[in-house]
């Protein structure tokens, strides 16, 4: 039954529907770009406004002790931890994605004992491609861009240093199998960095499972940590003492208060912090991850995996019930095993504008050049009657031609 009254009726009975009021959500909006910037925790403005009010207003410096500031990149990298798989004293939070991976390529590059070939999907989000292009120009290498099918014939030539992949692709949704992903690097004598922005606290990621060298992710989407928000990063404890990052700052140093000349790596994933870490935006980031292990108890990552699949479910059915007709194909993985927290929907024709014309409508999704609907699904906070008055809108913008309007295709900065 593929009903609003069908839909009312999960709403009443699913066991996540508390933890929506964990944030703050905007009257008269549905809002499904989850995957792009995470709704607002509602705990997030006051523990800021502490920050600001107590810590740094009253306390001030005194607060890198007394408000435990100094910890913040391992308190709230130990609770990332329980979301991707790893261990306590195994992630930090720091600086951004692209930083991170530039961090973690230069390592993994240096531990390949000479090969200078990295491998990544020719759809892998263009900021991981730039950090590899133009470290490789720097180092010397090669980028090889391949489709999915073609990775793993790649990697038996013996010849490849690192495998690059995000986990879920940004623009169909698909879904890589990081286990078998990184046997086969393995066996070929290559190492494997994961992107996790588009993974991380939408679905079960298991790294030590899946035997990963190296992950990065960041902390604005689902982990719903603020525009901005820190990152974070995770290094397999059989390489993280085994080089230097990089960018050897004093946070990474052994002993950074001494100030001696002269650097010393500091043990462990600390090593892999750079420079201060930003408080204000670690203390919403940890608002964020909070609202994450909140569902630890109702059965954490699992059940939210579970809702997710639902969600997609119940919207790719009623996008092919009602919006058939209207050029719509649809571009993610409909198997479970392949789909990641999202819908990607693909038409030749106004694309662009058919997202604008939704947000008008109080529907926020988001698109990607050159012809990509994007729907995000956060089992956080959606509901599925959000689903089908979602899709409701949709069909109605695509009946009505309304999206046709010079407005809604007059291009922003961001899209």
């Amino acid at each position: 039954m593929n009903t609003r009254d069908h839909c009312l009726a999960l709403d009443a009975r699913d066991p996540l529907a508390p933890l929506r009021d964990q944030f703050v959500l905007p009257a008269g909006v549905i809002y499904l770009d989850g995957n792009s910037l995470g709704a607002l925790p509602a705990a997030a403005p006051e523990r800021i406004a502490q920050v600001v009010r107590e810590e740094w207003g009253h306390d001030l410096i005194r607060s890198w002790n007394s408000a435990g500031w100094i910890h913040l990149p391992q308190r709230v990298g130990d609770k990332i931890a329980r979301l991707i798989g790893a261990r306590p004293g195994e992630v930090v939070a720091a600086d951004s994605t692209s930083v991170n991976l530039y961090k973690v390529l230069n390592v993994a590059l240096a531990l390949a004992g000479g090969r200078r070939v990295i491998v990544s999907e020719r759809s892998n989000f263009p900021t991981d491609l730039y950090i590899a292009e133009e470290l490789l120009r720097a180092r010397g290498g090669e980028l090889l861009l391949l489709e999915h099918d073609q990775i793993g014939p790649r990697l038996r030539q013996g010849d490849v240093a690192v495998l690059m992949l995000t986990q879920v692709n940004y623009r169909t949704g698909r879904l890589l199998d990081m286990a078998a992903l990184t046997a086969a690097a393995h066996a070929n004598g290559t190492l494997t960095v994961w992107d996790l922005a588009h993974s991380a606290g939408a679905l079960r990621v298991d790294l030590h499972a899946a035997n990963a060298d190296f992950a990065i992710g960041c902390g604005y989407k689902y982990l719903n940590g603020g525009p901005g928000a820190p990152a974070f990063v995770w290094v397999h404890p059989r390489h993280v003492d085994r080089l230097p990052q990089p960018l050897a700052g004093w946070m990474g140093h052994a002993s950074g208060f001494h100030f001696a000349p002269g650097y010393a790596p500091a043990a462990g994933i600390t090593r892999y912090l750079c420079g201060t870490p930003p408080v204000i935006g670690m203390a919403a980031l940890e608002c964020g991850v909070d609202t994450l292990l909140a569902a630890e108890p109702l059965g954490g990552i699992a059940a939210l995996r579970a809702k997710s699949l639902a969600l997609t479910d119940l919207f790719l059915r009623l996008v092919e019930q009602r919006c058939a007709g209207h050029s719509l194909v649809n571009i993610t993985p409909t198997e479970h095993a392949h789909r990641g927290s999202q819908v990607c929907l693909t038409r030749a024709e106004g694309a662009y504008a058919l997202v604008q014309a939704l947000i008008a409508r109080g529907v926020i999704g988001d698109f990607r050049a050159p012809d990509v609907l994007r729907f995000g699904f956060t089992p956080l906070y959606l509901r599925f009657v959000d689903v089908w008055n979602a899709v409701e809108h949709l069909h109605k913008v695509l009946a009505s031609g309304e999206w046709k309007d010079a407005r809604f295709n007059q291009r922003s900065a961001v899209t």
